[in-house]
């Protein structure tokens, strides 16, 4: 019985992580490790100080040398040493850790937040609630406006939130999953190209991008597979879109994800963009068909956990023929 526990430990650990982040999602009185991941990178940036100048590069490489070294090393020296003293008691706290660098439901949570905002006809109040997910600025956005940037988030952060983390773990248990969030976290902290950022996040940002190619790539063909399977979407729409379009964003990652969900939905993504006070000219992907609608959120969710859901099989499959063989 242990033996085959410890043989299926993987897929025990996708299933349980899974459902938990499905049912729970990210109880706000439960500690969450990836805050404590936040506060490690802000208190490096405090002690390396860094100044604009291109000596920020190393001062950048030796942040996300520290980071990503405590957090892959730390929960894998715990785990080692909780399994060694009890298996079930390892096996219990790593699917806990699992579940919490999942991120879906709580990304579908934000999103349909802002829609039943939207719906109940306060664009101000969804302003402020998109502000707290997205880094442009939101001020003066229309409801057309929020709605496509909702929609953005969502498809993007599928790849971030959900696919990636699930590959992760498949791959690595608790401690890859806590190295690629560590990966993210430094690049959302301070992978931007502003005057502070540009030399100190550089490594962070490009590290990023590889950690996701894969992953994002994954993702759009999961969300063009997934609008196959609503009545209301276009696969086919989909995949023409993702394929023309994914070359016109600015990340070599998003456009992906973000031109399968603009085809799926029939509706233009993407667009000029304030952040920090900047304008920053963004292609459009898509063609509109038709303006924006609350709708498209519900359905960039549903993709969002049907992308999940079949990565979720795959994974699956793949562990169980590994531990077969």
């Amino acid at each position: 019985m242990v033996e085959t526990i410890v043989a299926y430990r993987i897929v025990i650990i996708l299933v349980l992580s899974s459902f938990f982040d499905l049912i729970l999602g990210d109880p706000k009185w439960l500690p969450h490790p990836i805050v404590y991941i936040g506060k490690l990178i802000s208190f490096l940036e405090k002690v390396l100080k860094p100044d604009g100048s291109r000596k920020d590069i190393l001062k950048g490489v030796l942040l996300w040398l520290v980071t990503v070294g405590i957090s892959f090393g730390v929960p894998l020296c715990i785990l080692y040493i909780t399994y060694r003293i009890n298996f079930y008691a390892g096996l219990i706290l790593e699917v806990f850790w699992c579940f919490q660098i999942l991120a879906g439901r709580t990304l579908a949570e934000e999103a349909l937040n802002i829609k039943t905002i939207l719906d109940n006809g306060n664009v101000d109040e969804a302003r402020k609630s998109l502000s707290m997910i997205v880094g442009r600025d939101t001020s003066s956005l229309s409801e057309e406006d929020i709605i496509k940037a909702v929609v953005e988030t969502v498809s993007e952060n599928t790849t971030d939130g959900v696919i990636s983390p699930l590959i992760a773990i498949a791959l690595g248990g608790a401690p890859l999953g806590f190295f690629y969030k560590a990966v993210n976290t430094m690049d959302s902290m301070i992978g931007y190209k502003s005057e502070k950022y540009f030399y100190f996040g550089k490594v962070s940002a490009i590290l990023d991008d590889i950690a996701n190619y894969l992953p994002a790539r994954i993702t759009g063909f999961l969300i063009v597979v997934g609008a196959y399977m609503f009545p209301n979407l276009s696969g086919e729409n989909a995949f023409k879109m993702m394929m023309r379009d994914h070359g016109k964003h600015a990340s070599p990652n998003g456009g992906w994800t973000e031109g399968a969900a603009a085809g799926a939905l029939g509706i233009c993504l993407g667009g000029n963009a304030w952040y920090f006070g900047v304008l920053h000219e963004k292609a459009e992907l898509g063609d509109s068909t038709r303006l924006p609608e609350t709708e498209d959120i519900n359905s960039a969710s549903n993709l969002m956990w049907l992308s999940s859901f079949l990565l979720l099989l795959i994974a699956i499959f793949i562990r169980i023929t590994i531990s077969i063989l």
